[in-house]
């Protein structure tokens, strides 16, 4: 059976288990979304809006600036993380039911189509790979962002590559690695998947792999809470499940 066709059923099945649910009053639901999801939940948003009625109202970015949003008490209804949001739950701004995994994605590497792969199968070999390249992208603020910048302390070429690190907002490193503006990025695949004139390249050594989950929660003050748990609900369904691992998510142990 093909992918598309899999894909068509998991969404007729997913509308179905939503029309047997109890109408209710269609709501704007306020979503903070990390940017690395931004694919997944585009193609997943008028799935969901179709089958409850419901209407997203989305604001993307990276973790710590979505988080200072939270902090700052910018109101929102359902948060979606590439981290865990446990801490967020700690500390009392996510419902403590309301921890949804969504998967989990690797750090690799990411090179311009057509370009040479650099050669990252072992520690020494991916460290030679950051020392010669010109250019680097990263997620910057981004989960895999942050991890980068601990591997370079790691593994004591901080000093000489930092300077070569190129970062944005949400997408930039994506942007960066199709224009050729770097040899590659050290990334995770979900921003990148799918992004014209990029290449997948493979993950870093499993010594230095760190990896990071695809989280979401219902905020404790969440205008429209039950609307919210609704897509939390649908975020798991088979229909997003198909989406989400087309995107680069990975199966969460």
């Amino acid at each position: 059976m093909g992918a598309m066709k899999v894909l068509s059923l998991a969404a007729i099945a997913c509308a179905g288990a939503f029309a047997l649910m109890p109408t209710a009053r269609a709501a704007d639901i306020g979503v903070l979304c990390t940017g690395a999801a931004r694919a997944a939940l585009q193609e997943l948003q008028p799935q969901f809006e179709r089958a409850s009625g419901h209407r997203l109202v989305v604001q993307y970015g990276l973790p710590p600036e979505l988080v200072r949003k939270i902090d700052a008490g910018e109101p929102f209804d359902v948060l979606i993380l590439s981290r865990d949001v446990r801490d967020l739950i700690e500390r009392g701004k996510l419902a403590a039911d309301s921890r949804t995994v969504l998967g989990r994605y690797g750090i690799g590497i990411a090179v311009p189509q057509g370009a040479p792969r650099p050669d990252v199968s072992t520690v020494d070999a991916f460290k030679r790979a950051l020392l010669s390249a010109k250019a680097i992208a990263t997620s910057g603020e981004g989960s895999s962002g942050r991890h980068v910048l601990t591997l370079l302390d790691r593994l004591g070429i901080a000093a000489e590559v930092k300077p070569k690190i190129k970062s944005g907002g949400p997408g930039s490193a994506a942007q960066f690695v199709a224009r050729g503006e770097v040899d590659f990025a050290v990334i995770g695949r979900p921003p990148v998947i799918g992004v014209a004139g990029v290449e997948w390249a493979g993950l870093i050594p499993d010594e230095l792999q760190s990896w990071l989950l695809f989280t979401a929660g219902l905020g404790t003050a969440a205008k429209e809470p039950a609307a919210g748990r609704a897509l939390l609900q649908f975020l798991t369904s088979p229909a997003a499940v198909v989406v989400l691992r087309s995107k680069g998510l990975d199966p969460a142990p």
